[in-house]
Parts: structure tokens; sequence; C-alpha cells
């Protein structure tokens, strides 16, 4: 029995980070109505500039956050441990207050990032659903920027609004046990959004949004989509792509044992007629679709806002 105790704790010892630090260390009070903001920077600074692959911790408390960038690159890889909650401003002029109507939690150029936990990402986006699309940007609840070996587990992003996550210029990111949610009827509200990424895993996840609950825009390849519950939502889709005639190349799409349930598509692909390019090596395999409107669609006509002209016609294959 010694032996075994001994074991276990040298384990232990041994798995555990070198270092450690608490955003409540820092002057958050986790209330959920201080802005705490302040407090995570200095707790990242500290983290980013620590070596041995040290741990942001965030305990289960509410904390109220403006618009915040985790900017790297850190000395080593770096594990964000979120346990608690983290509430965005609540609506367009708290927003507009702060300077930064674009993202809400960022990451840029950390280059090995851990995140994970039981906690929640909230955008409350109400506000935003309630005007038009046009009076506001792509507001992004969860961005990665320029980083790579990104992985995500175990946390709840919600009620963004628009994006919940964003991967952009972003490499090797493995996504896996998340829970993403707004409601049906909250516009824009896509669940996971690809650009200029390659190498990406989703895995074991529940998506249920407004929007395409996996859209893949350009500059993309070797994309792995397994065993994700898509409902509600527009499905998992490749696009728009093409809109200002641009050369788009997207290739490596593996979706498999996917369900759509209640969506308004299933698989689809969507391009403008002005764009060039090619999309090749698309897969979707072991799906299930409930309920689903239209299962696959390819549609070489799209027009996001409507009112396009009609241009030369281009064949699928």
């Amino acid at each position: 029995m010694v032996l075994v105790l001994a074991t276990l704790t040298w384990i232990i010892a041994e798995a555990a980070p070198a270092k450690y630090f608490n955003v409540m260390d820092y002057g958050a009070k986790g209330d959920g109505v201080t802005e705490d903001s302040a407090a995570f920077l200095r707790a990242w600074s500290d983290t980013c500039n620590a070596e041995g692959e040290p741990t942001l911790f965030v305990p289960r408390k509410q904390f109220f956050l403006r618009p915040i960038t985790f900017l790297g690159p850190c000395k080593s890889k770096v594990h964000f441990v979120l346990l608690g909650g983290l509430f965005a401003p609540n609506g367009p002029e708290e927003w507009k207050k702060l300077g930064d109507t674009v993202k809400f939690i960022d990451f840029e150029y950390v280059n090995g990032l851990y995140m994970r936990g039981f906690g929640v990402i909230n955008g409350r986006g109400k506000g935003w659903w309630d005007i038009h699309c046009r009076d506001h940007p792509q507001l992004q609840t969860l961005r990665f920027h320029k980083s790579s070996d990104i992985h995500v587990s175990n946390i709840v992003v919600k009620d963004s609004p628009q994006i919940h996550i964003l991967l952009m210029g972003s490499n090797d990111a493995e996504l896996q046990d998340l829970h993403i949610e707004s409601p049906e009827l909250s516009p824009n509200t896509d669940g996971i959004h690809i650009q200029a990424t390659n190498n990406v895993f989703i895995n074991n996840s529940f998506i249920g949004v407004g929007d395409d609950c996996v859209s893949i825009g350009d500059g993309i390849s070797n994309v792995n989509v397994t065993y994700v519950t898509c409902g509600p939502g527009h499905g998992i889709s490749i696009g728009s792509l093409g809109k200002s005639g641009e050369v788009v190349n997207v290739s490596n799409i593996h979706v498999r044992h996917a369900t759509f349930k209640g969506t308004q598509n299933g698989a689809r692909i969507k391009s403008y007629q002005t764009g060039r390019g090619e999309v090749r090596d698309i897969e979707f395999t072991d799906i299930t679709f409930i309920d689903a409107g239209n299962p696959i669609i390819i549609d070489q006509y799209y027009c996001g806002g409507g009112g396009c002209p009609p241009t030369v016609s281009q064949s699928a294959s």
C-alpha cells in the first residue's frame, strides 16, 4: 500500500504544471457584475511568460469581461482551465462603449494552447439578434487568430452575437467534447467557422445554432468532423465561396458519423457564380438525417443577400 501511494503521489507531481496562475490572485471579483478584464490580462501575462507549460485557472465563479485579447507568443505551451463563466457585454450599446465590436475572447499568436474545463463562455447576443445584420460586423465569441497547436475541450459556448468559435489563419486545431448553442432563430450564429486554416479535427460535440453548425471558408485543407450532432441549424457547409470572383481552394474535408436533426440543410456546398477555383476530396460518410430539410445540397448559384445578376453557368463534378 505504501508503494502504491508513493507511486500515485509521484505521478500527480509529475503531471502537475510547473506554475499555476489563478485569476482571483490578480484581483478578479467573480461576481458577474464587476469588470474583471484587467485581472485576467495580468494573470495571462504571467502565464504566457512562464516556462514549463503553466496554467491559467478560472474558478467556478461568474466573470464579466470586456472584449479581451490574450496575446502571444508565449514562452511555453499554455493551459487555460475554465471552470467558471465568462460573460460578454450585454448588447450593442455596452459593446460599443468598450470600443471593440469584433470579438469577445481572442487568442492571437498563441502557439500551443490547451483550453479545457466545464465552464461557459456566454456571448449574451440577444440584443444583437434584434437589430439588422448590416448594423454590426461578424461578432465572434471565441476567436483563434494566427495561432497554432490549439486544443479546446469540454467547454460550453452559447448565445453568440454571431459566430460562436472562429478559427482564422490558425493551423493544427483540435476541438472536442464541446457544447455550442443559441436559439434556432438567432441570425448568422454559426457554431464553428473555419477560414484560411489547415488541419482541423472536430469531434464528439453538440452544435445547435441559428446558422451553419460548421462552416468552412476559403483556403482550407484537411478538416475532419466526426461524431457531431447538428441541430437546429443550417447544416455543415462549405462556403459560401467566390463572392468577389476570387480563386478559392478547399480540399480534404471529411465528415463522418454526423447526425443532422431538425436542420434546414445537411451536407451543403455553396458558391457564387462569380467564383473560380476548386473544391475537391469532400467526403460525407455514415450520416444520419432526422427531419432535415435539404439532406444534400450543392448550390453554385448561391446569393446570400439576393439580387445577384445571372452569369456564366458552372457545373458540379
